[in-house]
Parts: C-alpha cells; sequence; structure tokens
C-alpha cells in the first residue's frame, strides 16, 4: 500500500500469533527491486496483530527499512485504518500503536483522516539531550557566521522531529543534509528531519529525511509537525495543505482540543504471500 505515496509492506499476522521477521528479512523485503515491493521498493514494513486493548480494531507494529521498530506513522495509521474500514464496512477504525490509540475516519473511497493527538513540544518528550525550548532549537549546519540551515522547530508526533524553514532545496541538499542531521547529538534517539519551503500561510512544500528510512515520497507525522512548527514561529496558520513528493496531505492543527488531524489519500497496490 500506500499513502501519498509513502510505501508500505503490510503483513497480516492476526491469526499467526508466532510470526516475526528478522531485521535482515526487513531489509530485504523493503529493498528496491524485491519481489514483494518491486522496484520502488518500501518505505517501512508494517504487521497486523489482535488488538491488545478493548478500545482498539487492530494493533500495527511499525519497522523501518533498517528492520527497527519505531512507535509513529501517519500516513502507515491512514492505510492499516481502511483496510479495517474496508473489511468492517464501517465509516471509522481505531488503529493501536506503540506510541497511541488513534482514531480513523474515511473522508473518501480512497481518503482517510486520523486524529494524531496532540503534538509533544516539551523537551523531555521529544527528546532532547538538554533543556531548551523547542519552538526555535539550537541546531545549524555550515558556517557559523552564514549556516545553511538553522532555527529549526522541535515537535514529536509519537517519534521525533526537528523541521527546517527553507527557501530552496537546491541550496540546502535534504539528501545530504538530512543524515548529518538525524544524527545529531541533542537527539538521542536520532530524529526526521523535515525541510519546509513556506508558498504561503496555508501552503507548505516539504521533504522528510526519515531516520533508518532516508528520503520518502511522504511523511505524514513529518507533515503535522511542520504544520505545528511553522505555526509556532508564527510562518503558516493551523490549517495547511502540505505538498510533498507523493502527493498532497491535508494537515488540522485544531484549537479547541489541540489535536492534529492528517488527511490524505490511500492506495492499495497489490495483495499476494510472500
Amino acid at each position: 500500500m500506500n499513502g501519498a505515496g509513502n510505501r508500505f509492506a503490510v503483513f497480516d499476522a492476526r491469526k499467526a500469533p508466532g510470526f516475526a521477521l528478522s531485521d535482515e528479512q526487513v531489509k530485504a523485503i523493503c529493498a528496491p527491486g524485491s519481489a514483494a515491493m518491486g522496484p520502488l521498493g518500501g518505505d517501512q514494513l508494517l504487521v497486523l496483530r489482535p488488538p491488545k486493548s478493548a478500545e482498539a480494531d487492530i494493533f500495527m507494529e511499525i519497522r523501518n527499512q533498517s528492520g527497527s521498530e519505531v512507535d509513529a506513522c501517519g500516513n502507515a495509521t491512514r492505510c492499516v485504518a481502511w483496510l479495517v474500514m474496508e473489511e468492517t464496512g464501517e465509516e471509522a477504525a481505531t488503529v493501536q500503536t506503540n506510541a497511541a490509540l488513534l482514531v480513523a475516519t474515511r473522508t473518501g473511497p480512497l481518503s482517510v483522516a486520523v486524529d494524531m493527538g496532540e503534538p509533544k513540544l516539551d523537551w523531555s518528550e521529544i527528546p532532547l539531550k538538554e533543556p531548551m525550548h523547542t519552538h526555535h532549537v539550537d541546531v545549524k549546519l555550515g558556517p557559523i557566521d552564514n549556516p545553511v540551515l538553522s532555527n529549526p522547530g522541535a515537535v514529536s508526533m509519537g517519534n521525533p522531529h526537528v523541521v527546517f524553514f527553507v527557501e530552496d532545496f537546491e541550496t540546502v541538499k535534504p539528501h545530504l543534509a538530512g543524515p548529518m542531521i538525524e544524527f545529531h547529538p541533542l537527539f538521542p534517539e536520532q530524529t526526521n528531519v523535515g525541510f519546509a519551503r513556506i508558498d504561503g500561510p496555508k501552503n507548505i512544500r516539504l521533504k522528510v529525511w526519515e531516520r533508518d528510512a532516508g528520503l520518502t515520497q511522504a511523511c505524514g507525522t513529518g507533515a503535522c509537525a511542520a504544520v505545528v512548527a511553522a505555526y509556532r514561529q508564527k510562518r503558516a496558520g493551523r490549517k495547511v495543505q502540505v505538498e510533498v513528493d507523493g502527493g498532497t496531505l491535508h494537515i488540522h492543527w485544531r484549537e479547541s482540543d489541540n489535536h492534529v488531524i492528517l488527511s490524505g489519500p490511500v492506495e492499495l497496490e497489490g495483495r499476494g504471500t510472500l
């Protein structure tokens, strides 16, 4: 499946409690040209398991390309929720992850919105290595007197993000800057790195370097983090259309309850047995 171009290998292990994949198997399945994922490969691998809470319809295990397990992925949640709603015929589904219970609703035949909850903004929740305000964090790349990147915002959407605001992507080169920032000592659990170009108060163009995955066609939590960081730095509003390489995501950071709503397309590319 993919959500706005964010590609996933989705394994249904609800009736196979012993199902497990090694890190090497995950790498092989997600690799470009693999039998499972085709020439483009996959950004992450998802394992569907029975819910651990009575409030949830399903539990989603999330593995990065490297095999490491992570706690949150917005586009993966939307894809899995769509599968559940197709099975049940309902208009909503609750997906459980290691981070939270996430409620998703159908917004069209191939469109899903998910309530990602409140962003975590305290330095200890992201986490950062030391106390500081997170609307601006002290991370720079390039010469001290004329850095290429500086003044990012830090946000957790169940996983850590740092978001830089850029004029253009050619100067910044996300594929080179991303891995350097991912392992910056300020982020003890590494970090996802967003590069956001503000095209207006309701429009952001975004590229995201995902930790343990690299540049992806889309990143749902990254789009949420970009809007939160942009609003906190007075660069954009609370309701923003985010253009990523794979398509368009719609983000609404609601003032009423502080929750972030992520909406966008989903696509089932194929089914099979591996």
